[in-house]
């Protein structure tokens, strides 16, 4: 089993140092990655509960959950 995760290991590891043009869309792929999650994030998303609750998270949500719109 443990010549079977070395084989593994190394496979992905020279796969990696090899490369060249996928450095390249690694970046680009890492830096979409950190605009969807916390760009849009900052902007998209804001933290309701910090805003309505402050302190009293658990109950603003259940009578949330509960309530009828």
């Amino acid at each position: 089993m443990m010549k079977w995760l070395n084989n593994v290991w190394r496979f992905y590891y020279d796969g990696f140092r090899e490369m060249t043009l996928g450095r390249t869309l690694w970046a680009i792929i890492l830096v979409k990655l950190l605009i969807i999650f916390v760009v849009l994030k900052l902007f998209f998303f804001p933290d309701f509960l910090r805003e309505k609750a402050e302190g009293n998270e658990p109950d603003y949500v259940s009578n949330e959950l509960v309530s009828p719109m």
